[in-house]
């Protein structure tokens, strides 16, 4: 069995520090922040260090993968982002489902920078934003469904390094700056770094499958019985197992066995993390805001 209790899921990407210098030096050339969260781990998803980078700088926050979030932890979500003063909406931005509120928001968010434009004589200058977000978080599909596979690239604009392009979203005077994916130096909280292998944030060979199932299941087996009792034929008393001996179980009810009868339980947890991942666990949401958490 893993030591599912004293491995540490880090990671310390080499590239992050310049990461973190580009959207530092872009942040001048933009009028606002789009921050792309998965909706099922909405704050372990999100780079702490945004809120120092981009100081007073709208943010607009889309909950992404929406369709695989539990609808009503949502709910919640986008209440507790704008009480933090932040605009927020929930999407899918693969299928597209969802994006016709970006440019709405886009809209209410920057209205001061609009009227300013007005006021100066330049109605209908292009709005430009900056597009963030840790990796796997769907960035990439974002900037693809509002900008085309094909878009348009603008011309460099001072200041900004190579590794970053600017776009423009398609049927508006919308320039977004599409920058790296970056995580952060360190996990404070070791939850984190589990929620993000989760989702696969973080690859998977940072530690191995089956801690993290085990991880996963001590979560699903409290808050989503039901669909592990639906999805692997288990019953509500196998969900009373300790995490390893549940993976081991639904590892047997799948037919993963190997020569003398054993379960392959590292074939059972990379089946698992993928099915979750996929969706195919039906709509889950690992992490609720803070204080609902505090509030019991």
């Amino acid at each position: 069995m893993p030591d599912s209790q004293k491995q540490i899921v880090q990671w310390f990407p080499g590239h992050m520090a310049r990461t973190r210098r580009q959207i530092k030096e872009a942040l001048p050339l933009v009028d606002g922040v789009v921050e792309i969260l998965d909706a099922r781990v909405p704050l372990s998803s999100r780079n702490p260090e945004l809120d120092s980078l981009t100081g007073t700088v709208p943010r607009i926050v889309i909950l992404n993968k929406s369709d695989r979030a539990d609808p009503n932890a949502t709910k919640v979500w986008i209440r507790w982002f704008q009480e933090q003063g932040q605009y927020c909406f929930s999407a899918d931005c693969k299928s597209g489902r969802g994006l016709n509120q970006f440019e709405p928001i886009v809209q209410e968010a920057l209205r001061e920078k609009i009227a300013s434009n007005e006021r100066k004589g330049m109605k209908g200058k292009a709005l430009r934003l900056m597009v963030v977000g840790i990796p796997n978080t769907g960035k990439s599909s974002f900037i693809n469904r509002m900008c085309g596979k094909n878009r348009l690239k603008v011309a460099d604009k001072p200041g900004v390094t190579r590794q970053n392009q600017w776009v423009v979203c398609k049927g508006s005077n919308i320039e977004m700056l599409d920058t790296p994916g970056v995580l952060w130096p360190k996990f404070d909280d070791p939850a984190v770094g589990d929620r993000l292998a989760f989702i696969g944030s973080i690859k998977g060979t940072v530690t191995d499958p089956e801690t993290i199932a085990v991880r996963l299941l001590s979560i699903l087996k409290t808050d989503y019985a039901d669909r592990l009792c639906e999805r692997y034929k288990v019953t509500p008393e196998d969900c009373e197992l300790e995490p390893f001996e549940l993976l081991t179980e639904i590892g047997r009810r799948r037919g993963m066995l190997v020569r003398g009868g054993e379960v392959d339980t590292e074939r059972a947890a990379n089946m698992l993390l993928n099915e979750y991942r996929g969706g195919k666990l039906g709509k889950l949401t690992l992490e609720r805001p803070p204080r609902e958490e505090a509030d019991g």
